[in-house]
């Protein structure tokens, strides 16, 4: 645990030295696009800009002091908000989340299910549509489902909103009615650009158990119907679901910059998009440092979920630290 925990913190670290140098690397920075937008000022006002934001001084002086400032919990200020980035970033946080988890959830239970029908008869007529769709799914570029379910459902039929997540303040209707509303879209589009991937993993690992030993053995015994599906052959299928439920964690995080951009979901992508149009580096670095800060809770979450479904992973691993 120990060992697991201090490999996650120098990730960490490493992701942060990587962030300052790309944005080191950058042309020109946030006083820049600020000065840009209103009309300029002397070299003076600009320094005295670099000073207050932890943007002037030598290259190891701004690393040291943007690493001293991480160890405090201290991303410094963002120049396009007038904000600590905490505080902007502990805004966009939960929406991101709610349409992270939710698309996640669909898409993995969804393609878990549409994966073990078609592994039932494979080559046969479900099995050949299942796989199809999928197939059309995957090859399809999520901004171009996002473009059609906007034109189909929020154009066309008038059934959901354009964009947003509601107005949460309005008098009449529910507030939270009005925000699952908002992200039917965006969610649907994330979790469909993804639920491929679950539908052929699922019916691949589902195939595999079905011609397995330990299958065949309980088979023979008798064992038949729900409990040899769920014991013998769905429980062993879902150990490369839930890896691939902590690589698409992260694939989904950079997914949502495009779905929120498209339907103007203030959330984390559209907040990258944005700190990247400012310049304004320590917000993107602090989008960054967040995401990945996300991206090793979710695979922190997938080891413990290997023990769950397989104890003989977490034996393992008392018997390693032993």
């Amino acid at each position: 645990m120990g060992a697991a925990l201090g490999q996650r913190v120098v990730v960490l670290l490493i992701v942060a030295v990587a962030v300052f140098a790309l944005l080191e690397v950058a042309k020109g920075d946030a006083v820049d696009a600020y000065l840009a937008q209103t009309g300029g000022g002397d070299a003076g006002y600009a320094e005295t800009l670099r000073q207050s934001f932890g943007l002037a001084g030598t290259v190891p002086d701004r690393l040291f002091t943007y690493l001293g400032r991480l160890v405090r919990l201290d991303l410094g200020t963002s120049v396009a908000f007038g904000r600590p980035v905490t505080q902007v970033l502990a805004e966009r946080l939960p929406i991101t989340l709610i349409l992270m988890g939710s698309a996640l959830l669909i898409t993995s239970v969804v393609g878990t299910i549409l994966g073990i029908v078609a592994s039932r008869r494979p080559g046969g007529v479900v099995d050949t549509l299942v796989i199809t769709v999928a197939l059309v799914l995957n090859a399809t570029p999520g901004f171009l489902v996002a473009l059609v379910g906007l034109l189909v459902f929020a154009v066309m039929l008038r059934w959901l909103p354009v964009g947003g997540i509601g107005t949460i303040g309005r008098a009449e209707g529910s507030p939270a009615l009005d925000m699952v509303r908002h992200l039917v879209l965006p969610v649907s589009t994330l979790a469909l650009t993804y639920l491929a991937l679950y539908v052929r993993v699922t019916r691949a690992a589902m195939i595999e158990m079905a011609g397995a030993d330990m299958v065949r053995t309980a088979r023979a015994k008798g064992l038949g119907g729900r409990r040899l599906l769920l014991r013998h052959e769905l429980r062993p299928a879902l150990m490369p679901i839930v890896t691939l439920i902590g690589v698409q964690g992260s694939a989904m995080l950079g997914g949502s910059v495009v779905v929120e951009t498209v339907f103007a979901v203030p959330g984390y992508g559209s907040l990258a998009a944005m700190a990247v149009a400012q310049r304004d580096t320590l917000l993107l670095a602090g989008v960054v440092l967040s995401g990945a800060v996300l991206v090793v809770a979710v695979n922190a979450l997938v080891d413990i979920l290997y023990g769950v479904i397989d104890p003989r992973v977490r034996l393992a691993g008392a018997a390693g630290r032993g």
